[in-house]
This record gives structure tokens, C-alpha cells and sequence, in this order.
């Protein structure tokens, strides 16, 4: 998994009626954009340290919602 600043993840949730978790990525602090990132959690904004598991999606910055490069 890759992210840069700016990025936003979304954590899916393992069970019925729970929300998913969102945030934007503030720091990557891993070589050539890979974990651990620094998040700032919505709607709180609360930032965190997080290391993210096979439930994470990152939406990229540089595309659209259905996934094509932004001109």
C-alpha cells in the first residue's frame, strides 16, 4: 500500500451496522510512500500514528472519485 499527503483512507468495517473510519494522510513516514502514515481521523481530527491492514482503501489525491487522473 502507497499513499502521499493529501491522500484520504477509508477503513472498511468487519461488521453489519458499524461506520466506516476516514482520514487524510498528513505524513508518510515510510520509504517511497508505504506505512506508517500519520492520519487525521474525521470527524474529530484527532491525528494518530497508523499502520493499515488488508480492510483500508486509499483514495488518491491526484484522481476523481471513479478513479481517473484529475486534469
Amino acid at each position: 500500500m502507497q499513499a502521499t499527503v493529501g491522500d484520504r483512507l477509508v477503513v472498511r468495517s468487519r461488521h453489519i451496522r458499524a461506520y466506516e473510519r476516514q482520514g487524510e494522510v498528513v505524513e508518510v513516514h515510510g520509504p517511497e510512500g508505504s506505512p506508517p502514515f500519520v492520519v487525521r481521523w474525521e470527524p474529530d481530527g484527532h491525528q494518530g500514528l497508523f499502520f493499515p491492514g488488508p480492510d483500508v482503501v486509499v483514495r488518491h489525491l491526484s484522481l476523481d472519485p471513479v478513479g481517473h487522473s484529475a486534469s
